[in-house]
Protein backbone atom coordinates (compact mmCIF):
# COMPACT_ATOMS: atom_id res chain seq x y z
CA UNK A 1 0.00 0.00 0.00
CA UNK A 2 1.57 3.08 -1.32
CA UNK A 3 1.09 6.63 0.64
CA UNK A 4 1.80 10.11 0.95
CA UNK A 5 2.14 11.85 3.50
CA UNK A 6 0.36 15.53 3.65
CA UNK A 7 1.19 17.39 6.82
CA UNK A 8 4.28 16.90 8.94
CA UNK A 9 3.19 18.21 12.25
CA UNK A 10 3.11 16.89 15.60
CA UNK A 11 0.89 14.09 14.35
CA UNK A 12 2.05 13.26 10.79
CA UNK A 13 5.55 12.99 12.31
CA UNK A 14 4.17 10.44 14.90
CA UNK A 15 2.31 8.86 11.72
CA UNK A 16 5.24 8.09 9.94
CA UNK A 17 6.86 5.79 12.78
CA UNK A 18 3.62 4.10 12.97
CA UNK A 19 3.58 3.72 8.64
CA UNK A 20 7.58 2.60 8.90
CA UNK A 21 6.61 -0.33 11.14
CA UNK A 22 4.17 -2.11 8.60
CA UNK A 23 6.14 -4.26 5.89
CA UNK A 24 3.11 -3.80 4.21
CA UNK A 25 2.68 0.09 3.44
CA UNK A 26 5.51 1.83 1.49
CA UNK A 27 6.07 5.85 1.95
CA UNK A 28 6.63 6.84 -1.29
CA UNK A 29 6.29 11.07 -0.85
CA UNK A 30 5.49 13.74 1.43
CA UNK A 31 4.18 16.69 1.49
CA UNK A 32 4.73 20.51 3.90
CA UNK A 33 4.04 24.02 3.56
CA UNK A 34 6.52 24.81 5.83
CA UNK A 35 9.59 25.99 4.53
CA UNK A 36 11.58 24.93 7.13
CA UNK A 37 10.62 21.03 6.70
CA UNK A 38 10.78 21.10 2.74
CA UNK A 39 13.86 19.28 1.13
CA UNK A 40 14.40 17.42 4.96
CA UNK A 41 13.98 13.90 5.08
CA UNK A 42 10.71 12.46 6.99
CA UNK A 43 12.82 10.20 9.26
CA UNK A 44 14.81 13.12 10.70
CA UNK A 45 12.01 15.28 11.14
CA UNK A 46 9.92 11.93 13.31
CA UNK A 47 13.14 11.62 15.09
CA UNK A 48 14.38 8.55 13.82
CA UNK A 49 17.60 9.11 14.08
CA UNK A 50 17.76 7.44 10.21
CA UNK A 51 16.91 8.58 6.93
CA UNK A 52 14.38 6.82 4.75
CA UNK A 53 15.16 8.45 1.47
CA UNK A 54 11.18 10.31 1.44
CA UNK A 55 12.17 13.52 1.80
CA UNK A 56 9.42 16.61 2.02
CA UNK A 57 8.34 18.55 -1.22
CA UNK A 58 6.21 21.53 -1.23
CA UNK A 59 3.15 20.29 -3.26
CA UNK A 60 1.54 17.22 -4.31
CA UNK A 61 2.71 17.80 -7.74
CA UNK A 62 6.07 17.56 -7.16
CA UNK A 63 5.56 14.09 -5.63
CA UNK A 64 3.44 12.81 -8.23
CA UNK A 65 6.29 13.43 -11.20
CA UNK A 66 8.33 11.12 -8.77
CA UNK A 67 6.05 8.62 -7.85
CA UNK A 68 2.23 7.10 -7.63
CA UNK A 69 0.80 6.02 -4.59
CA UNK A 70 -2.64 4.66 -3.57
CA UNK A 71 -3.59 7.28 -0.72
CA UNK A 72 -3.07 9.95 0.92
CA UNK A 73 -2.75 10.51 4.60
CA UNK A 74 -3.85 14.46 5.55
CA UNK A 75 -3.20 15.51 9.12
CA UNK A 76 -3.15 19.53 8.14
CA UNK A 77 -5.92 21.51 9.76
CA UNK A 78 -9.19 20.43 12.11
CA UNK A 79 -10.99 23.19 9.93
CA UNK A 80 -12.55 21.45 6.41
CA UNK A 81 -12.47 25.21 4.81
CA UNK A 82 -8.76 25.55 4.96
CA UNK A 83 -8.19 21.97 3.70
CA UNK A 84 -11.28 22.19 1.12
CA UNK A 85 -8.01 22.54 -1.57
CA UNK A 86 -6.15 19.86 -0.47
CA UNK A 87 -8.68 17.77 -1.10
CA UNK A 88 -9.92 18.27 -4.38
CA UNK A 89 -5.96 18.05 -5.09
CA UNK A 90 -5.61 14.75 -4.01
CA UNK A 91 -9.29 13.86 -5.22
CA UNK A 92 -8.38 14.78 -8.91
CA UNK A 93 -5.28 13.37 -8.48
CA UNK A 94 -7.05 9.74 -8.42
CA UNK A 95 -6.27 8.45 -4.79
CA UNK A 96 -8.12 7.90 -1.97
CA UNK A 97 -7.66 9.69 1.38
CA UNK A 98 -7.94 9.10 5.14
CA UNK A 99 -7.61 12.56 6.83
CA UNK A 100 -7.65 13.84 10.98
CA UNK A 101 -9.95 17.17 9.75
CA UNK A 102 -12.25 16.93 12.62
CA UNK A 103 -14.50 18.49 10.68
CA UNK A 104 -14.90 15.96 8.13
CA UNK A 105 -15.50 13.30 10.12
CA UNK A 106 -19.52 13.98 9.63
CA UNK A 107 -19.66 17.14 7.77
CA UNK A 108 -22.89 16.61 5.91
CA UNK A 109 -24.67 18.88 8.19
CA UNK A 110 -22.31 21.86 9.26
CA UNK A 111 -21.06 21.51 5.61
CA UNK A 112 -23.46 20.40 3.34
CA UNK A 113 -22.66 22.19 0.53
CA UNK A 114 -19.04 21.55 0.85
CA UNK A 115 -19.80 17.36 1.51
CA UNK A 116 -21.85 17.09 -1.23
CA UNK A 117 -18.85 18.40 -3.68
CA UNK A 118 -16.68 16.32 -1.80
CA UNK A 119 -18.66 13.17 -2.63
CA UNK A 120 -19.49 14.23 -6.00
CA UNK A 121 -16.25 14.55 -7.37
CA UNK A 122 -14.82 11.44 -4.95
CA UNK A 123 -17.23 9.42 -6.82
CA UNK A 124 -16.46 10.95 -10.35
CA UNK A 125 -12.60 9.60 -9.64
CA UNK A 126 -13.96 6.47 -8.25
CA UNK A 127 -11.87 7.38 -4.76
CA UNK A 128 -12.85 7.24 -0.84
CA UNK A 129 -12.95 9.80 1.34
CA UNK A 130 -13.03 9.67 5.26
CA UNK A 131 -12.04 11.42 8.25
CA UNK A 132 -11.25 9.54 11.41
CA UNK A 133 -8.88 9.55 14.35
CA UNK A 134 -10.01 9.17 18.57
CA UNK A 135 -11.98 12.09 18.89
CA UNK A 136 -14.20 12.67 16.61
CA UNK A 137 -13.72 9.18 14.96
CA UNK A 138 -14.00 6.65 18.27
CA UNK A 139 -15.04 7.20 21.55
CA UNK A 140 -17.68 9.87 21.50
CA UNK A 141 -19.20 8.43 18.29
CA UNK A 142 -18.32 5.17 16.26
CA UNK A 143 -18.13 3.25 19.66
CA UNK A 144 -21.28 4.09 21.31
CA UNK A 145 -23.25 3.85 18.13
CA UNK A 146 -21.99 0.37 17.74
CA UNK A 147 -22.64 -0.53 21.69
CA UNK A 148 -26.26 0.27 20.61
CA UNK A 149 -26.05 -3.08 18.96
CA UNK A 150 -26.68 -4.66 21.32
CA UNK A 151 -30.38 -2.88 22.99
CA UNK A 152 -33.88 -3.66 21.78
CA UNK A 153 -34.25 0.01 22.28
CA UNK A 154 -32.70 3.47 23.15
CA UNK A 155 -33.27 6.00 25.45
CA UNK A 156 -30.12 8.12 25.73
CA UNK A 157 -26.28 8.42 24.93
CA UNK A 158 -24.14 9.69 27.65
CA UNK A 159 -20.38 9.96 26.46
CA UNK A 160 -17.38 10.98 28.87
CA UNK A 161 -13.76 11.52 27.64
CA UNK A 162 -11.90 13.00 31.01
CA UNK A 163 -8.26 13.76 30.34
CA UNK A 164 -5.57 14.63 32.44
CA UNK A 165 -3.68 17.03 29.99
CA UNK A 166 -0.28 17.22 32.27
CA UNK A 167 1.81 14.73 30.23
CA UNK A 168 -0.15 15.68 26.89
CA UNK A 169 2.14 17.70 24.56
CA UNK A 170 2.45 21.69 25.15
CA UNK A 171 0.57 22.81 21.97
CA UNK A 172 -2.47 20.49 23.03
CA UNK A 173 -2.65 21.87 26.89
CA UNK A 174 -2.62 25.67 24.79
CA UNK A 175 -5.33 24.59 22.83
CA UNK A 176 -7.03 23.64 26.02
CA UNK A 177 -6.41 26.92 27.94
CA UNK A 178 -4.00 26.09 30.02
CA UNK A 179 -2.17 29.24 31.87
CA UNK A 180 -4.71 31.82 30.27
CA UNK A 181 -6.85 33.69 32.85
CA UNK A 182 -10.42 33.38 32.51
CA UNK A 183 -10.90 37.00 30.73
CA UNK A 184 -8.17 35.63 28.05
CA UNK A 185 -9.90 31.97 28.34
CA UNK A 186 -13.52 33.73 27.37
CA UNK A 187 -12.22 36.33 24.78
CA UNK A 188 -11.12 32.96 22.94
CA UNK A 189 -14.29 31.09 23.66
CA UNK A 190 -15.78 34.16 21.59
CA UNK A 191 -13.34 34.24 19.10
CA UNK A 192 -13.78 30.69 18.28
CA UNK A 193 -10.30 29.70 18.67
CA UNK A 194 -10.54 27.77 22.27
CA UNK A 195 -13.10 24.85 21.55
CA UNK A 196 -12.55 21.08 21.13
CA UNK A 197 -13.55 20.91 17.30
CA UNK A 198 -15.56 17.44 16.85
CA UNK A 199 -18.88 17.66 19.43
CA UNK A 200 -21.42 18.79 17.12
CA UNK A 201 -20.22 16.21 13.97
CA UNK A 202 -20.00 13.24 16.68
CA UNK A 203 -23.58 13.59 18.16
CA UNK A 204 -24.47 13.95 14.28
CA UNK A 205 -23.06 11.37 13.37
CA UNK A 206 -24.72 9.10 16.34
CA UNK A 207 -27.95 10.62 15.36
CA UNK A 208 -27.93 9.42 11.73
CA UNK A 209 -26.55 6.25 12.65
CA UNK A 210 -29.48 5.19 14.54
CA UNK A 211 -31.85 7.19 12.78
CA UNK A 212 -32.65 9.92 15.14
CA UNK A 213 -33.89 13.49 13.63
CA UNK A 214 -32.19 16.24 15.45
CA UNK A 215 -34.08 19.33 16.49
CA UNK A 216 -31.55 21.38 18.37
CA UNK A 217 -28.06 20.89 19.77
CA UNK A 218 -26.35 23.37 21.71
CA UNK A 219 -22.77 23.30 23.41
CA UNK A 220 -21.23 24.90 26.37
CA UNK A 221 -17.79 26.02 27.12
CA UNK A 222 -16.30 26.97 30.47
CA UNK A 223 -12.98 26.92 32.13
CA UNK A 224 -11.73 24.47 34.70
CA UNK A 225 -9.93 26.90 36.84
CA UNK A 226 -6.42 26.00 39.41
CA UNK A 227 -7.85 25.66 43.05
CA UNK A 228 -4.04 26.54 44.00
CA UNK A 229 -0.50 27.09 41.90
CA UNK A 230 0.06 24.23 39.38
CA UNK A 231 3.68 24.11 37.67
CA UNK A 232 4.71 21.18 34.70
CA UNK A 233 7.79 21.73 33.29
CA UNK A 234 6.49 23.93 30.72
CA UNK A 235 3.98 25.88 32.69
CA UNK A 236 3.32 28.01 35.48
CA UNK A 237 -0.61 28.44 36.23
CA UNK A 238 -1.43 30.95 39.35
CA UNK A 239 -4.28 29.76 41.82
CA UNK A 240 -7.68 31.40 39.67
CA UNK A 241 -6.06 30.46 36.37
CA UNK A 242 -7.29 28.34 33.79
CA UNK A 243 -6.11 24.57 33.89
CA UNK A 244 -8.29 23.51 30.66
CA UNK A 245 -11.45 23.52 29.49
CA UNK A 246 -14.89 21.35 29.92
CA UNK A 247 -17.35 20.88 27.40
CA UNK A 248 -20.92 19.66 26.78
CA UNK A 249 -22.58 18.72 23.74
CA UNK A 250 -26.65 18.05 23.79
CA UNK A 251 -28.66 17.08 21.45
CA UNK A 252 -32.34 17.19 21.27
CA UNK A 253 -34.92 14.64 19.65
CA UNK A 254 -38.79 15.35 19.93
CA UNK A 255 -38.03 17.40 23.06
CA UNK A 256 -35.80 15.34 24.71
CA UNK A 257 -32.17 15.51 25.60
CA UNK A 258 -31.00 12.14 23.65
CA UNK A 259 -26.91 12.49 23.39
CA UNK A 260 -24.78 14.48 26.23
CA UNK A 261 -20.85 14.57 25.60
CA UNK A 262 -19.21 15.68 27.64
CA UNK A 263 -15.46 17.01 27.63
CA UNK A 264 -12.98 17.51 30.02
CA UNK A 265 -9.15 18.08 29.25
CA UNK A 266 -7.35 19.94 32.12
CA UNK A 267 -3.91 19.38 34.42
CA UNK A 268 -3.99 17.79 37.13
CA UNK A 269 -7.38 16.54 36.51
CA UNK A 270 -7.93 13.00 38.56
CA UNK A 271 -9.40 9.85 37.74
CA UNK A 272 -9.20 10.18 33.51
CA UNK A 273 -11.89 8.11 32.05
CA UNK A 274 -13.35 7.25 28.88
CA UNK A 275 -16.95 6.11 29.73
CA UNK A 276 -19.98 5.46 27.82
CA UNK A 277 -23.07 5.32 29.53
CA UNK A 278 -26.72 3.95 27.00
CA UNK A 279 -29.91 4.39 28.93
CA UNK A 280 -32.36 1.11 27.23
CA UNK A 281 -33.32 -1.64 27.08
CA UNK A 282 -30.80 -3.02 28.13
CA UNK A 283 -28.81 -0.22 30.27
CA UNK A 284 -25.15 -0.71 29.05
CA UNK A 285 -22.18 0.93 30.07
CA UNK A 286 -18.24 0.69 29.38
CA UNK A 287 -15.47 2.46 31.13
CA UNK A 288 -11.48 2.45 29.58
CA UNK A 289 -9.87 3.52 32.79
CA UNK A 290 -6.96 6.33 32.58
CA UNK A 291 -8.53 6.26 28.99
CA UNK A 292 -7.13 5.96 25.55
CA UNK A 293 -4.28 8.30 24.85
CA UNK A 294 -5.24 10.82 22.17
CA UNK A 295 -2.01 11.27 19.92
CA UNK A 296 -1.65 7.54 19.89
CA UNK A 297 -4.60 6.54 19.30
CA UNK A 298 -5.36 8.86 16.70
CA UNK A 299 -2.33 8.13 14.62
CA UNK A 300 -3.55 4.35 15.04
CA UNK A 301 -6.87 4.74 14.10
CA UNK A 302 -5.34 6.66 10.70
CA UNK A 303 -3.06 3.73 9.99
CA UNK A 304 -5.50 0.86 10.45
CA UNK A 305 -7.99 2.79 8.33
CA UNK A 306 -5.88 2.18 4.76
CA UNK A 307 -6.80 -0.95 4.19
CA UNK A 308 -10.65 -0.41 4.96
CA UNK A 309 -10.62 2.68 2.53
CA UNK A 310 -8.76 1.33 -0.03
CA UNK A 311 -11.71 -1.57 -0.17
CA UNK A 312 -14.23 0.43 0.37
CA UNK A 313 -16.83 2.22 -2.55
CA UNK A 314 -16.08 5.36 -3.88
CA UNK A 315 -17.57 8.79 -2.35
CA UNK A 316 -17.32 10.97 1.06
CA UNK A 317 -17.48 7.92 3.57
CA UNK A 318 -17.67 8.57 7.81
CA UNK A 319 -16.91 5.77 10.70
CA UNK A 320 -20.26 4.53 10.58
CA UNK A 321 -20.50 3.86 6.93
CA UNK A 322 -17.62 1.70 6.68
CA UNK A 323 -16.46 -1.80 7.15
CA UNK A 324 -15.19 -1.57 11.80
CA UNK A 325 -11.31 -0.49 11.74
CA UNK A 326 -9.07 -2.78 13.68
CA UNK A 327 -5.90 -3.82 13.78
CA UNK A 328 -3.42 -5.42 11.08
CA UNK A 329 -0.59 -7.27 10.87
Amino acid sequence: MRVIQFGLGPIGNKLTKFLLERNNIEIVGAVDCDPAKIGKDIGELAGLGRKTGVVVRASMQEVLREKSADIVVLTTSSQLVKIMDQIKEIIESGMDLVSTCEELSYPWLTHPEISREIDRLAKEKGVTVLATGINPGFVMDFLPAAMTGVCRDVEKIVVERIQDAQFRRVPFQKKIGAGLTVEQFNQRVAEGSLRHVGLTESMQMIASKIGWEIEKKEEVIQPILARQTFTTKDLYIEAGNVLGVEQIGRCYVKGEEKITLIFRAALGLPDPVDRVMIKGDPDVELAIKGGIYGDTATCAMVLNAIPVILASSPGLKTMVDCMPVSFFT
